[in-house]
């Protein structure tokens, strides 16, 4: 994982997105409860406050951290947070009252209702979110997945504290035990079970579905310098107990709290809180418009797909995600529904070589190509739509679950990421994107996949938002351009 959190909060940032519920849902009850009706948002005074609030109690949110250890905090503590938060947001009202000298047309009664209302829905929905996460983290379904690495004489104390003091919602996937003489992989330590040898773990890490690995040795083991360094090359985040620290050149390194240890953690880039909220916010925002318009384009596309290629409009495909976390990626299906079986058959043509990616200067399985007689090309719906982007559409939706965001690397196949060593897989260190570095650097041209590999880091290494908006921009005119050369 290349950015990690330096706010605390933004691994909890649903519950910043949910919190605007809340607080729209007793603004809206207090209207009606004054007896104005429901439509709160036709009223202009009205609905300004309802974008003030709102903007106010996100900055609260973001500049106050109001969410850090919200997992953590017991029923009472989370109902005195709703309560300061809606003195906070009354405040905020009257101030907005009293400098635009409106306080005489606004409802008293609604202003009082607002605070009692957004008390009891936002620790209503806190509380069943919370609960929602705690659910749906018993069956390992969104933790993020944490690696022990430690010696045989701490590991069973290192483990069990680990186990006790896991706030961050980590599954522990396993131990790594380094240092030893012997093989215990396939013993238990504290229910936990050892997985992976020392002279293995690199490419375990590779190959497993690991999001971060903790390292914590005693002074008994020499300083793991090059397994650390291993390790750090596949782009996994990597804690380090301080005991055993040391700078890693080209790496961003930083303190934090593993359960009571206090460690280095070291990673290929990091991001602050509010960079990764303003992020996700352009997903969300992305995803919405991107789906709409993918709805439109199905009118248009489905029947000209279908006529020339009986079969599903859409087409679904296993892809590698972050840390190595698949998923199911859409498309507007453009190949024939044997393209899958063809492809093998396909790779000696492959400009990429050595298969950790495909790409054909004419593909025969894209609906309407052909290789006439004379040796001409003909192409029919599905290079029109690849050629201009309309494929990737359905992706939005990906944007939207949160499998992938609108800028990063592109998802590798299963097959590819087989073939990776271990500075490849530092590509899976972000979510995938719809497009990315590499796309708007000549993807075309590109056929070399270090080159590949090289511009995806340096996208990992250097980001901020403002690289991610000009690589949207700059993917608006790579489209529009290859499209109008054609």
């Amino acid at each position: 994982m290349y950015r990690r959190n330096s706010g605390g909060w933004m691994k909890h940032i649903d519950f910043i997105i949910l919190d605007v519920i809340p607080l729209q849902a007793a603004l809206i009850l207090a209207y009606a409860c004054s007896g104005y009706g429901w439509d709160i948002y036709t009223p202009i005074l009205y609905r300004n406050m309802a974008i003030f609030l709102g903007m106010m109690d996100l900055i609260l949110l973001v500049c106050r951290e109001t969410m850090r250890g919200v997992i953590r905090r017991d029923h009472f503590v989370e109902f005195i947070v709703a309560v300061k938060q809606a003195v906070f947001i009354e405040g905020s009202a009257l101030l907005y009252l009293f400098l635009l000298q409106e306080g005489q047309r606004y409802s008293r009664l609604a202003l009082m209702l607002t605070a009692v209302f957004y008390i009891g829905i936002a620790y209503i929905v806190r509380e069943c979110w919370k609960w929602h996460l705690q659910r749906k983290k018993t069956v390992d379904g969104n933790k993020r997945v944490l690696l022990i690495v430690t010696n045989e004489d701490i590991a069973g104390r290192t483990v069990k504290t680990i186990k006790e003091n896991n706030y961050a919602q980590y599954m522990i996937a396993g131990v790594c035990l380094i240092g030893c003489h012997e093989s215990h992989v396939g013993e238990k330590i504290e229910e936990i079970p050892v997985i992976v040898e020392e002279e293995e773990l690199p490419h375990y890490v590779c190959q497993g579905w690991i999001d971060e690995v903790v390292v914590i040795t005693s002074e008994m083991v020499p300083y793991p310098d090059k397994l650390l360094n291993q390790l750090t090359e596949t782009g996994v985040t990597v804690h380090l107990n301080l005991a055993k620290v040391t700078s890693v050149p080209g790496k961003r390194q930083f303190v934090e709290k593993i359960g009571p240890y206090t460690v280095l953690t070291t990673s290929i880039n990091y991001a602050s809180s509010f960079q990764l909220f303003l992020k996700r916010m352009m997903d969300v925002i992305g995803g919405l418009i991107g789906c709409a318009l993918t709805a439109v384009l199905f009118l248009f596309l489905a029947p000209a797909i279908y006529l020339s290629s009986p079969g599903p409009i859409f087409f679904t495909q296993e892809r590698v995600g972050k840390n190595g976390k698949r998923f199911k990626m859409y498309k507007f299906r453009s190949m024939y529904m044997d393209a899958e079986t063809r492809r093998d058959e396909l790779m000696k043509e492959n400009k990429l070589g050595d298969g950790k990616m495909f790409k054909l200067d004419f593909d025969p399985r894209v609906i309407g190509n052909q290789i006439m007689p004379d040796g001409s090309h003909k192409t029919g719906i599905g290079e029109f739509i690849r050629r201009t982007s309309l494929d990737e559409f359905p992706q939005f939706f990906n944007v939207l679950k949160g499998d992938m965001s609108l800028v990063g690397t592109r998802p590798p196949l299963i097959s590819e990421t087989n073939l990776y060593e271990l500075h490849h897989k530092a590509r899976l260190a972000i979510k995938p994107g719809i497009t990315g570095m590499w796309q708007v650097s000549g993807r075309s041209e590109i056929t070399d996949f270090e080159e590949v590999v090289r511009l995806d880091r340096e996208y990992i290494t250097n980001w901020n938002i403002g690289m991610d908006i000009k690589i949207l921009m700059k993917t608006v005119m790579v489209v529009l351009r290859r499209d109008g050369a054609v």
